[in-house]
């Protein structure tokens, strides 16, 4: 059609990141609404800059996800995570948000739940943040329930976080998770971990001991072809907790000094955790920071294991099973008409996201 100006790629894809994920090297997404809504200055600049560099030092290459001049972008370069860190106002962007973020222009944080679709889109298998978010208490009235365990339940990507945040309903979100069909594994622990706290007192039927392990089970989860995502619960080391008998009193007056204000809705979760953070004389806020590196430690870890075995996994994947050549063919039928519907929707195989985010770029 004429008339029509060229439109700019949906989503930008970093160089670095998309020749990363073309060559089959280990990559880690990482959001940005723990520096632009997360934490406070100077400290949110700070400590995204280290998770990226933690991630260098082991091999791994970082991918921070955000909306940067109404562009999601895959990969941001460290001068638009800076500038992000220091806009005031900044839209915190969840799924909902993206279209409209984007077609105004604007700059924004994006959540768990637009940082796992976008990570997705883009080819990363591996997604690290600190907590996720869930079921809130009362939700049973108010319907007050995180877009986070949706987008989960349809993305199959998998999402390294401390559990969900500790002012949460966590058996409901628990519950939740089951009824989304949303597998979560404990690393090297059957106890649930309350973020802040690595016992929520909630237990769990799985875990595992370690990377090569929880890529056995993203390998797995591919093979079957499911939609959800894979969580991995990482506790924080029980030295570096909140003491949890401590934290029960905070919640509690938290809680209470939120009803006193009439606090309500989405200004909840950072009236909490900001009360949470005064209340501790900003001990949680250094719980929060190695909640943080842990996961994106473990994260890095379990993206060099896929990328180490992914090869050796998807050869066994194509003898397994199949018992005679007209099965093994009616197989690679369907896996082509497979890949035939992603490629309609826009979402391709992470070598084919790649090369297509590389053009992108002009790499």
């Amino acid at each position: 059609m004429t008339g029509l100006r060229p439109t700019a790629p949906a989503v930008q894809v970093s160089e670095e990141v998309a020749r990363a994920l073309a060559e089959g090297r280990p990559v880690v997404a990482l959001e940005s609404t723990i520096f632009t809504h997360g934490l406070p200055r100077p400290r949110n600049l700070a400590v995204a800059l280290e998770a990226e560099r933690q991630l260098r030092a082991a091999g791994v290459v970082p991918a921070t996800i955000g909306v940067h001049a109404g562009v999601p972008t895959v990969g941001l370069s460290t001068g638009q995570i800076t500038e992000l860190s220091a806009v005031d106002g900044l839209d915190k962007v969840s799924l909902r948000d993206l279209p409209v973020v984007a077609a105004l222009g604007r700059h924004g944080g994006t959540t768990v739940a637009a940082t796992a679709f976008l990570a997705h889109r883009a080819g990363i298998r591996v997604f690290s943040t600190g907590g996720l978010g869930g079921v809130h208490f009362g939700a049973s009235e108010s319907f007050d329930e995180s877009a986070d365990m949706t987008t989960l339940a349809a993305t199959p990507v998998t999402v390294i976080s401390a559990g969900v945040k500790s002012i949460l309903d966590i058996r409901a979100t628990l519950e939740r998770f089951e009824t989304y069909n949303i597998p979560v594994i404990g690393y090297r622990t059957r106890k649930y971990p309350g973020f802040y706290v690595t016992d929520s007192g909630h237990e769990i039927n799985f875990s595992v001991e370690s990377p090569e392990q929880a890529a056995r089970i993203i390998e797995s989860r591919d093979r079957l072809e499911l939609p959800q995502a894979v969580l991995i619960a990482n506790p924080v080391d029980p030295a570096k907790q909140l003491p949890p008998e401590e934290l029960d009193g905070i919640l509690a007056r938290a809680w209470a000094e939120a009803e006193r204000r009439g606090v309500t809705g989405n200004a909840s979760t950072p009236f909490l955790l900001d009360f949470i953070q005064r209340d501790t004389g900003g001990r949680s806020l250094e719980v929060n920071v190695e909640v943080y590196r842990g996961n994106v430690r473990l994260g890095g870890e379990i993206a060099t294991a896929l990328a180490a075995g992914a090869g050796d996994a998807a050869a066994d994947g194509a003898g397994a099973g199949v018992g005679a050549a007209g099965d093994a063919a009616a197989g690679d039928a369907a896996a082509g008409d497979a890949a035939a519907g992603d490629a309609a929707a826009g979402v391709a195989p992470a070598g084919d996201a790649a090369s297509a985010a590389v053009a992108d770029t002009g790499a």
